[in-house]
């Protein structure tokens, strides 16, 4: 049954509802860009130059449970090459040849170092001063796996 006093009621109420909705809705509106805003930071480089990793590094080795100070360098004859020395604790002047692409340094397939080894393995730079590399070597009698983590001095 319809009376006169329930549209009265009806026509006040409605419109109260609807910006009673319209709030809410901006609400969940501005609540939803506010957590998608927040993201997670990372450590991981966005953008790594070369320059950026000049200089001493700790590589420590996993094969011969060893640590060694390594040393990298830019090679100016390449627009993304790089020397690290002492790559694997191959020695103070050897060095490996290295590219950078984005973040991973790579090394040319079966690289022969001057001491006679020969080393395969790219490199997956995980922050600023940290590089994760695991590579095989084959020095003069056997082919040694190795899973090395670099630090930057």
């Amino acid at each position: 049954m319809h009376t006169k006093g329930s549209d009265k009621i009806i026509e006040t109420t409605l419109p109260r509802m609807k910006k009673a909705m319209n709030k809410i809705l901006v609400l969940f509106l501005l609540a939803g860009m506010f957590v998608t805003s927040c993201s997670k930071s990372s450590d991981t480089p966005t953008a790594i130059t070369r320059t950026s990793l000049v200089g001493k590094w700790t590589e420590q080795d996993s094969k011969k449970k060893l640590t060694f100070e390594v040393t990298f360098a830019i090679d100016s004859t390449s627009s993304s090459g790089m020397w690290i020395y002492n790559f694997g604790g191959a020695g103070q002047s050897v060095k490996a040849t290295v590219y950078l692409s984005g973040n991973s340094l790579v090394m040319p397939k079966d690289e022969l170092f001057t001491n006679g080894w020969i080393v395969n393995g790219n490199g997956s730079i995980t922050s600023a001063t940290g590089i994760d590399w695991p590579f095989t070597y084959l020095d003069l009698a056997d082919l040694n796996s190795v899973h090395a983590v670099f630090t930057k001095k």
